[in-house]
Parts: structure tokens; C-alpha cells; sequence
């Protein structure tokens, strides 16, 4: 019953329509609440509002906030693991695909982890649903070099044989910024032209295994 005019955090859609605000942006405002995945399930539901002509640019945004409970978490389980804070955003518009601009070529099914379904095979199901990449694609990948909380992505991988970067490992577990984090790392690898094809794996947290693979609209360096 808290009045979120009183207190803001009460609403999960109010830092979204903050930023809103500060862009001007009358439009759609939207947020989807969950563990890292859920960045990639935000771009699936923009591209469909975009494919059925609702609207005719989205901003997808995903951000994490450091708080003491998620911290001390990891304190108990895994104390190595460096948890960090921040955001990543990527811009999504209906665009013949260029140089500059990659284009988002597939979002897998999300695959939830239940007691039918484990995290491993969740994250090997997400892998499989993705087609084939063309030789020479990248890998963006959530390892973060902690081998218990990376069993199921790693096994998940184990028979990739391109270039992969792991961003965790250099800028700690940030969760849903992790997760942008990798996608604007895909997009950026593709405007320079270091691949065709760049595919970002993400096996969340507690809730879900899902991937994407983004294109180049050219590939400029061999």
C-alpha cells in the first residue's frame, strides 16, 4: 500500500519511467523483471513490438544495482565471486542492415531450470536451438572463471571452437548489466568488422538458460 509518489522503489517500472522522462520518450514504457536472461527475453518482446508495427524504435535497457543481501549471498556460497553494479543498453529500429548497423538475427526459447529440467540441461537446449553460425562468429559467454557456477554454460560450449570473450571474468558478476554488458560487447565487436556473426550465451542466475546470435549487415575484416 506504500504510495509510489512516497516511495519510488516500491514500483519496479519506475526507474524505467524516470529515464523515460529524462529522454522525453512519450512512448511505451515497459519493465520485465528477472535474473540476467530476462535482458535477452526484453530484446525478443522488442522485436516483436517492432516486426507487428506497435512501435517504430525501442530502447532496451538493462541495469544492476549492488545490494547487501545479493553480496553477502555470495559470501556463504562462492566468497571469490566479485559482484558489480551498473547498466547496458542497446537501441533496436526497423533497418536494412549495414556496417554500422549489426542486425538481431535470433533469440532462443528461454529454457527455465525446474526439477524437470536442470541448469545444464537448460543451458544445452539453448545452444542447440540456435542455427548455425557462420565460420569465424564469436562467442560472448557468462563464464566467470568460478567452476561450481559455471559447470553448466562450460559443458553447455565445451565443443565451441572460435574466439569467445567472457566479460565476467574481467568486470565481475554484474547480472542483468552482465547481461547487456555482453550484448552491446557482441554489437560493438560487429561495427568493427572483427567477425560475421557474433552469439551471446546467457545462463541466468535461478531462473533460465537463453541465447542470440546477431549479424553483421557487412563483413568488413576477414
Amino acid at each position: 500500500t506504500a504510495s509510489p509518489l512516497i516511495f519510488p522503489e516500491t514500483v519496479f517500472n519506475a526507474p524505467a519511467s524516470h529515464l523515460s522522462s529524462l529522454l522525453g520518450s512519450t512512448g511505451i514504457n515497459y519493465t520485465l523483471v528477472g535474473d540476467p536472461g530476462v535482458f535477452l527475453q526484453a530484446l525478443a518482446l522488442a522485436a516483436d513490438w517492432l516486426d507487428s508495427g506497435r512501435i517504430g524504435a525501442c530502447l532496451v535497457v538493462g541495469s544492476e544495482e549492488i545490494d547487501w543481501l545479493t553480496t553477502e549471498a555470495f559470501v556463504l556460497f562462492d566468497p571469490k565471486v566479485i559482484v558489480t553494479e551498473g547498466a547496458g543498453a542497446l537501441y533496436l529500429k526497423r533497418e536494412k542492415g549495414s556496417a554500422s548497423n549489426p542486425k538481431l538475427a535470433e533469440i532462443t526459447d528461454p529454457y527455465l531450470f525446474s526439477k524437470k529440467q536442470s541448469r545444464r540441461q537448460a543451458a544445452r537446449r539453448a545452444r542447440e536451438e540456435l542455427t548455425s553460425a557462420p565460420y569465424g562468429s564469436v562467442l560472448f559467454d557468462g563464464v566467470q572463471g568460478r567452476p561450481r557456477l559455471d559447470a553448466a554454460e562450460s559443458e553447455a560450449w565445451s565443443d565451441w571452437e572460435g574466439r569467445r570473450f567472457s566479460l565476467k571474468k574481467a568486470l565481475g558478476e554484474g547480472f542483468m548489466a552482465s547481461s547487456a554488458w555482453q550484448c552491446v560487447a557482441a554489437v560493438d565487436a560487429l561495427q568493427r568488422g572483427f567477425c560475421p556473426s557474433a552469439i551471446v550465451s546467457v545462463v541466468g542466475s535461478n531462473e533460465q538458460a537463453i541465447a542470440a546470435r546477431f549479424d553483421a549487415g557487412e563483413f568488413l575484416i576477414a
